[in-house]
């Protein structure tokens, strides 16, 4: 088992009681690494809303994009392929789930690679692509489905 660390860090700004409050703030990682965020401009307009900062349903796409990716770099690798580059224009659909409530609904990964030397034929790659959406931490603490579209 291992655990995974973030602090967020949000400061007042605005008038909290009359709902005028701005909602940028800042996710810290163990690593260092600092992350400028705010609520989704879809949920709250702006100025209350950073349209330049990262939104928590953004990250949960990247996250679920990025932890495919690494799967699939390793796997492929194991493979005898060599990846150059990998590209994916991820994309999360927000909705009405069965219970009324909002949430993520759907995320397609839509991943373009660029590998050096031979490449795999299609029904490789999507072995590929299963095996890495399989081994996907992300993926499998999801409920929402996760499609990968090849």
């Amino acid at each position: 088992m291992s655990e995974h660390l973030a602090t967020i860090v949000w400061v007042r700004d605005g008038d909290f009681a009359a709902n005028r409050y701005g909602r940028g703030h800042a996710w810290r990682f163990d690593g260092g690494a600092e992350v400028r965020a705010s609520s989704s401009p879809h949920i709250v307009a702006p100025p209350l809303s950073d349209p330049a900062g990262v939104d928590p349903e953004e990250a949960l796409v990247a996250s679920a994009s990025s932890c495919h990716m690494l799967w699939f770099l390793d796997l492929a690798r194991q493979a005898g392929f060599a990846v150059e580059r990998y590209r994916d224009a991820a994309q999360g659909t927000m909705g009405r789930d069965a219970e009324g409530r909002t949430a993520m609904l759907r995320i397609t990964l839509r991943p373009e690679i660029e590998f050096s030397g031979p490449a795999p034929d299609a029904a490789r790659l999507a072995a590929l692509h299963e095996a890495a959406h399989a081994r996907c931490f992300i993926a499998n603490s999801l409920r929402t489905e996760v499609v990968v579209e090849r």
